[in-house]
């Protein structure tokens, strides 16, 4: 199983699937992610050697001995995209484009025998195999075998009657600087960090959910980090609704391209 993305979605996949027994999982990211939840993201391996999604262990690897070892120590193996070129022998037999871009950024049908992907940007039958809905709201989670997924709406989901107030966006383009971890307690109006000398300040009160790795270097508008305003700690750390639905829909398919009835099979 290859994840392009291990982000906050792309993770809950792999944790998903590891947790049904798939257990030859690798995941890929850039260099420096840009993901914001990273206490729920595999991404972290990249920079630590080794992170850990709700008792679900995952490790950095850079060729196919190192990728090989982490599946023989049960745990999900995680690739810098620069790195995947020296694994090609390890074909993947399903590959589920995670990275949430909103446009499809090189994926193909023909990658592997079952190609999934995620969001926007993908034409089921076209680009994939099938498309999971990422859009909050009645459809989420849906599998789509013909068509595409919701258009971008551009607006954060919903969480305590908050929208976009809760998104923290960089307000220029420069290295994103910060005093503050994630699951610290702010207030609306708090500086959070700040990005080439302007500052970055929070819209409602609540817990950051989730924050950009400090240094990170940015484009003005890229998402920083989010406010959680349920003010709930204990978030942080684990998998959301909306991760964990994507997540189902995506074991949902696979099972659903395993378990096909043979042609002329008798019940």
């Amino acid at each position: 199983m290859l994840v392009k993305g291990a982000g906050e979605m792309g993770s809950a996949i792999a944790w998903r699937l590891h947790m049904a027994n798939m257990g030859r999982i690798c995941m890929l990211d850039l260099e420096n992610p840009l993901c914001v939840r990273r206490r729920v993201s595999y991404c972290t391996a990249l920079e630590t050697g080794a992170t850990a999604v709700e008792g679900v262990a995952a490790l950095a690897a850079r060729d196919p001995a190192a990728i090989e070892a982490a599946w023989c120590a049960g745990k999900i193996a995680v690739v810098r995209t620069t790195d995947w070129g020296k694994a090609r022998g390890l074909a993947p037999e399903v590959v589920i484009d995670a990275i949430l871009a909103k446009r499809n950024l090189g994926t193909r049908k023909d990658e592997a025998r079952l190609v999934i992907a995620l969001g926007p940007g993908f034409a089921a039958g076209v680009d994939c195999d099938c498309v999971i809905e990422t859009n909050r709201g009645h459809d989420l989670g849906r599998i789509i075998v013909s068509g595409s997924a919701q258009a971008n709406t551009g607006d954060p989901g919903e969480i305590a009657g908050f929208t976009t107030e809760r998104v923290l966006r960089a307000p220029a383009a420069g290295s994103f600087r910060t005093g503050l971890e994630i699951g610290s307690t702010v207030r609306k109006g708090d500086v959070i960090g700040q990005v080439a000398g302007q500052p970055v300040c929070a819209g409602l009160d609540g817990v950051l959910r989730g924050l950009i790795r400090p240094g990170t270097e940015v484009v003005k508008g890229i998402k920083l980090g989010d406010i959680d305003p349920r003010g709930r700690r204990e978030y942080c750390d684990t998998i959301s609704d909306k991760a964990r639905s994507i997540a189902g829909a995506v074991l949902e398919a696979i099972m659903r391209d395993l378990n096909r009835p043979l042609a002329g099979a008798q019940c």
